[in-house]
């Protein structure tokens, strides 16, 4: 069955439902732009302090969580961990970079030299 077969009703609703589905999908993307952020601030108190990319017990403490909201909220938390896992990866991956630039002199972790984040 192609789309122009479909009943102009039901054609409707698919689509109502898929715009629902796109504006979700733009909150999730900016609300992950908010968690990058901080995460930035997170890995920039790090480096300033040398402290390690990465926190092992915070991890797991965020993966139980997160698989009890996932639980409530009817989400696989499976799922949840996945995500949570692949976020967590890129967020210690960010760390890591933030960490190479204060210890090679780029002050700000963002690679402008030695500005400061407020200048940047």
């Amino acid at each position: 069955m192609s789309t122009s077969e479909i009943d102009a009703s039901v054609q409707a609703e698919l689509n109502r439902l898929r715009e629902s589905i796109d504006n979700i999908d733009a909150a999730v993307v900016h609300m992950l732009a908010e968690r990058f952020k901080a995460t930035q601030q997170v890995g920039r108190l790090k480096a300033d302090h040398q402290l390690p990319p990465a926190d092992p017990a915070r991890e797991t403490r965020q993966i139980t969580r997160l698989r009890q909201l996932a639980q409530s909220a009817n989400l696989d938390p499976a799922f949840a961990e996945k995500l949570l896992n692949f976020i967590i990866a890129e967020v210690i991956r960010h760390h890591e970079r933030i960490a190479e630039e204060v210890g090679n002199g780029n002050a700000d972790g963002n690679g402008n030299g030695s500005a400061t984040a407020a200048e940047a």
